[in-house]
């Protein structure tokens, strides 16, 4: 497959219109026709139907939303690799691309980032959020150069540099419930209340475990995979979120944290692959954050 036939796909997904993608692409509606053909024959799968009868509109099989997923990988990735390489080899300039999980330790990268900015003003930084096994997923494919992940790392697949500070465990809960009451929070205070926990597993089998003292299974009424999310849920008085602390402000709201008792707290590391192909402006940012610890 041709780049710039995964592009005329692109733009068909994006346009949902084969004749729209054509006059955003400068091309005719036959030649853009014939171009898609050819890739479905080559992979042997049809990648777009018809929509409904009396409708131009285009749709993508199951074949076809596969294949955009990885298009827009490719096309990423090219697009990265063309401007690190262009780049002059005297000037520091590029992008540094970063996967985190929602943490207040980002801040530690921001001062990193703002450091460098002092003497490299045209790095820039790319910032996506989701869970571990999204991040991993981005750096297994070379999409970042870095992840920002709590608890252990496979140091078979990933360098890690252990970043300073812990984030602490705790309930976030609306301030008009007896438990807000309350210093700290222990697994009896939770027993048969309506939890709202993180649907990431490592995260998750840690709280059960924080939990197990209080006997039987936790009563879980929904999962989250954005705090903000859950906060809007507790806020509607669903239930109770476990969630890390300095992520939600709660100053002047109806909500409130409290830490758990016995303290909960995970570590974060930045992690990056083994034998990396850095830019320079990722192995700028790697020195510098080195230097702030």
């Amino acid at each position: 497959m041709e780049l710039r036939v995964l592009q005329y796909f692109l733009a068909v997904a994006r346009e949902q219109s084969i004749s729209a993608a054509a006059e955003s692409l400068h091309l005719t509606q036959p030649t853009l026709s014939t171009q898609l053909r050819a890739m479905e024959e080559e992979l042997g799968k049809q990648l777009l139907i018809c929509g409904a009868k009396g409708s131009r509109r285009v749709l993508l099989t199951e074949e076809g939303m596969i294949l955009r997923k990885r298009a827009e990988e490719i096309l990423a990735l090219v697009q990265r690799t063309e401007e690190e390489i262009m780049h002059d080899d005297e000037a520091v300039v590029g992008d540094v691309y970063i996967g985190a999980g929602e943490t207040d330790i980002v801040r530690l990268l921001a001062r990193a980032a703002r450091e460098i900015q002092k003497q490299h003003p045209d790095i820039r930084y790319h910032i996506s959020s989701g869970n571990a096994e999204h991040v991993l997923e981005q750096l297994d494919k070379g999409l970042i150069d870095f992840g920002l992940l709590f608890g252990r790392t496979d140091t078979q697949k990933y360098e890690a540099l252990p970043l300073p500070g812990k984030d602490t465990w705790g309930v976030l809960m609306r301030r008009d419930v007896p438990l807000a009451e309350k210093a700290s929070v222990a697994p009896g205070d939770l027993l048969e209340k309506p939890l709202i926990l993180t649907d990431q597993p490592d995260d998750a089998q840690l709280l059960t475990r924080w939990l197990s003292p209080a006997g039987g299974a936790p009563h879980v009424v929904a999962t989250y995979n954005l705090v903000y999310n859950a906060s809007l849920l507790v806020d509607e008085g669903l239930g109770y979120a476990l969630c890390l602390d300095r992520l939600i402000n709660t100053d002047g709201s109806r909500l409130c944290f409290r830490p758990l008792s016995p303290p909960l707290e995970s570590a974060a590391s930045l992690v990056w692959k083994k034998y990396p192909a850095f830019s320079k402006a990722a192995r700028t940012f790697l020195s510098c954050l080195r230097g702030l610890l």
